[in-house]
């Protein structure tokens, strides 16, 4: 992970991510690889569905204890442990429960329309939504990543809500035109446009019309 030539460009970013109980673990995955791999420090938030969601997708149990999931990441990606932090639900003195404090960038992904719902109101029930609020007041880049299908006119209120805050929403919904192989490629589309919006350097997909691929494409361009 010490390899990549881009990590000098990112030396001392840092990014609030939070896992929710929507269904795509593997995209919030393949986001926190990419931002360890990229030397961005990370503050990792993990709802209860979240774990479950990993272990029933990913078949990955993680641990419920903030410490040993920390541990555990750090082992299972081969990381520093400086770049990575883990709390708990109720850790109200983190960093990111805090404006004088917290990133000012956040990504939920995947990210659940209960918590999509209550970001949308203002709830502060737990260190995810009260991250995300911070990040709102304070004027920062909060991504949203909903997964969900269909989506209920109360769920596009919420959206649009938010949207109209300067949210970005980007639905999990990967294209098509760069010739996926593999599941691989679907989510390593999402997460290069999630790494797109947060202007970190990525090489997970080439943009239209600089790809082998995509300059393979006959006819015109999408509309």
């Amino acid at each position: 992970m010490h390899n990549n030539p881009d990590v000098a460009k990112t030396k001392g970013k840092e990014v609030t991510l939070a896992f929710t109980g929507a269904s795509g673990a593997l995209y919030g995955w393949r986001l926190l690889q990419s931002l360890l791999a990229l030397n961005v420090k990370v503050h990792l938030l993990i709802s209860s569905a979240a774990r479950v969601v990993f272990a029933t997708e990913h078949n990955l149990k993680l641990n419920g204890n903030p410490q040993s999931c920390q541990q555990q990441l750090v082992e299972l990606f081969g990381c520093d442990p400086a770049l990575l932090a883990v709390y708990g639900k109720d850790d109200w003195f983190s960093p990111v429960a805090s404006g004088s404090a917290a990133p000012k960038t956040m990504v939920v992904c995947p990210c659940s329309t209960g918590t999509v719902a209550a970001i949308a109101h203002g709830m502060s029930d737990n260190l995810i939504e009260r991250a995300a609020d911070v990040v709102i007041k304070e004027q920062g880049q909060l991504i949203l990543v909903p997964r969900e299908t269909p989506l209920s006119a109360l769920h596009l209120e919420n959206l649009l809500k938010l949207a109209k805050l300067g949210v970005t929403i980007m639905p999990a919904a990967p294209g098509f035109y760069h010739q996926p192989q593999s599941i691989e490629d679907l989510i390593d589309f999402m997460v290069a446009r999630i790494l797109d919006h947060l202007q970190l350097p990525q090489q997970l997909m080439p943009r239209w019309g600089y790809a082998t691929a995509v300059s393979a494409v006959t006819g015109s361009a999408a509309t």
